[in-house]
């Protein structure tokens, strides 16, 4: 075999060795491709669908916002939530109960109070109101009040709430007095699809 040029032979070897490299291999090109950026919904949309609203609005919202864009904490009594769907609860106030029936009576450790509720269904259909349920905390250092029934007066988060209607409830509990009267009502709601917003009230039992 005749031997090659030395032009050739140097192109040769530079092929085979990579000539003019720095000695470490290429990197490979990057698979990875950017990431898209995140679904950006309007928490203040009241058209926004509940399952987006849940997936993007109801967790970590450091604004505090429900489904209509209004706070859902910290809440005033007399002032309203209103629900993506339209459904509209108010916390009217709560008053320690004193209409005892002949087979009921006060426990002289506990502040035993009602909670009334206005409730205003604006939404397109009926709602069950058996979807809702009221508790209450103390608000200064702790405790929870028990959910209790007094029979003068009850009217229990029960029922179905016909559409354009409104009406007013009763929840009923019992505090122990070392905990003060001043309370946070969270209003639960869960339909059969999904776990919706819980609003917080806070005030005083009178």
């Amino acid at each position: 075999m005749r031997p090659l040029p030395a032009a050739a032979a140097l192109l040769l070897a530079c092929t085979l060795t990579a000539c003019g490299n720095t000695g470490e291999p290429a990197a490979p090109k990057s698979t990875v491709k950017a990431s898209t950026p995140e679904h950006e919904v309007d928490c203040s949309d009241t058209s926004l669908s509940q399952a987006d609203w849940m997936e993007h609005c109801s967790e970590d919202d450091e604004a505090g916002t429900g489904g209509d864009g209004g706070p859902s904490t910290d809440l005033p009594f007399g002032k309203p939530f209103a629900w993506p769907d339209g459904l509209e609860v108010t916390v009217l106030e709560a008053k320690v109960f004193s209409d005892w029936d002949e087979f009921e009576e006060p426990d002289p450790k506990n502040t035993e109070f009602r909670v009334r509720l206005k409730l205003d269904n604006k939404s397109g259909q009926h709602i069950d109101l058996d979807q809702l349920s009221a508790s209450v905390d103390g608000a200064t250092n702790g405790g929870t009040a028990d959910l209790t029934i007094f029979s003068n007066g009850s009217a229990p988060l029960e029922g179905r709430l016909a559409k354009g209607v409104s009406a007013v409830k009763t929840s009923d509990h019992s505090l122990e007095k070392r905990y003060g009267k001043d309370i946070v009502v969270t209003v639960q709601r869960t339909t059969a699809d999904d776990v919706l917003a819980f609003p917080e009230f806070t005030g005083t039992v009178k």
